[in-house]
């Protein structure tokens, strides 16, 4: 007879209820990691998306503004909307860095690189541990815009 077979009939012929035990003990091993790094990803994805689309779009309404006050100002616009869009609430005065290849900024032929970086916190872990130690990743997304060579010369 084997051993289990001799446990079996040591327990009255019984094992009712070890399968779930069983289930239990592997779901918090094994499903629970697993499901917070789905959540990791997931939202590291998102500032992915953000980022991008915050670059490109804060590039293209800089290159194709009308002077650089209203440049400024729409990129930090559209920096705003793209993160905003992925749910990400970070400062666009301080997720954007915008430089020019030229003086004046929009000078015709010259060239706009808008920087954008997110901070993307873990998930579920409370504001007072994170006030303590820095728990979050940076994303950031480059993007570079050429100005209109034939543009009129404003700026």
């Amino acid at each position: 007879m084997s051993l289990r077979r001799a446990r079996l009939a040591a327990a009255g012929g019984r094992d009712d209820g070890n399968a779930l035990v069983e289930f239990l003990a592997l779901a918090f091993v094994l499903l629970i990691p697993v499901a917070y790094l789905v959540l990791t990803l997931g939202r590291l994805q998102a500032a992915v998306f953000a980022t991008e689309a915050a670059a490109r779009g804060a590039a293209r309404v800089y290159v194709t503004s009308e002077d650089v006050d209203l440049a400024g100002a729409r990129a930090l616009t559209a920096t705003d909307l793209a993160l905003d869009d992925q749910g990400f609430d970070d400062d666009p005065t301080q997720a954007l860095r915008l430089t020019c290849t030229t003086s004046p900024c929009l000078s015709p032929g010259g060239q706009v690189t808008a920087e954008v970086t997110a901070q993307v916190p873990l998930p579920f872990v409370p504001g007072f541990v994170r006030d303590r130690v820095p728990l979050s990743v940076p994303v950031s997304a480059v993007r570079t815009a050429a100005v209109d060579e034939y543009r009129a010369g404003r700026g």
